[in-house]
């Protein structure tokens, strides 16, 4: 008599057993399409597509790069020209300022050795008139000094007018209206010599639109005396 094995069954477990092979057999056409793909379908058009891409994204690095190297010579640029203008400006300031003690110094030099016939006193140096790219603006400086050995100060005031024409009339204007560093009668004190503006610097102007300017008005009047000392300068020549 053949031996028997008595086995217990578990339906719970094959029931599970035929859903997982259910689940196989359905998703093998998948597995056939992706298997497909990823072996060789079209696969040379999409390494074509891959190079593409690639070569594009390349080409747009060495722009983006570029663009950023560009930026930065662009930048440093702009940093040394300021640096240029600001090394100009302090030039500039440092040469008037080295010409103003020059002429402090000639001008205690001439007072000391003019002759003893000379009349001591104020004198109206200069008074320098410069354009500059706009046509109504001009930068100015006055130079006071005096003549003789007295150390005392000269105190006084000075004052500067602009005589032209104006809607077809001649009129005068105070420079304090064309400048603002202009207080119409300024004071003065000194000993040798005086710059205005100080520092030997100048001062800038504004003429109006309807203003054609012909001479510079400049008279000095030392503080006790009556009689103001009046020097009158033409207006400088447009270049054309």
């Amino acid at each position: 008599m053949a031996d028997w094995e008595v086995r217990a069954r578990n339906p719970r477990r094959q029931r599970q057993v035929r859903v997982l092979i259910v689940l196989a057999i359905a998703s093998l056409p998948a597995m056939f399409a992706v298997a497909y793909w990823l072996g060789g379908h079209n696969s040379r058009a999409e390494l074509l597509e891959l190079r593409a891409m690639q070569e594009q994204f390349e080409e747009r690095a060495n722009e983006l790069e570029q663009a950023q190297q560009m930026q930065v010579v662009l930048a440093s640029g702009e940093r040394l020209v300021r640096q240029a203008n600001e090394q100009s400006r302090l030039t500039i300031k440092s040469l008037e300022e080295q010409i103003y003690k020059l002429q402090q110094d000639l001008a205690f030099y001439k007072g000391v050795l003019a002759p003893a016939s000379r009349k001591e006193g104020l004198r109206i140096r200069s008074f320098e008139l410069q354009a500059t790219d706009s046509p109504r603006n001009f930068r100015y400086k006055l130079l006071l000094s005096r003549v003789g050995e007295d150390n005392k100060p000269l105190k006084g005031k000075v004052q500067i007018t602009v005589i032209g024409k104006q809607a077809g009339k001649t009129v005068t204007l105070d420079m304090a209206e064309l400048s603002p560093e202009w207080q119409g009668a300024t004071p003065f004190s000194f000993k040798h010599m005086q710059a205005i503006p100080e520092g030997g610097r100048f001062a800038e102007l504004q003429l109006p639109e309807d203003f054609t300017p012909s001479q510079v008005n400049v008279q000095a009047e030392i503080s006790g005396q009556r009689k103001p000392l009046e020097r009158t300068y033409n207006w400088i020549e447009e270049k054309k």
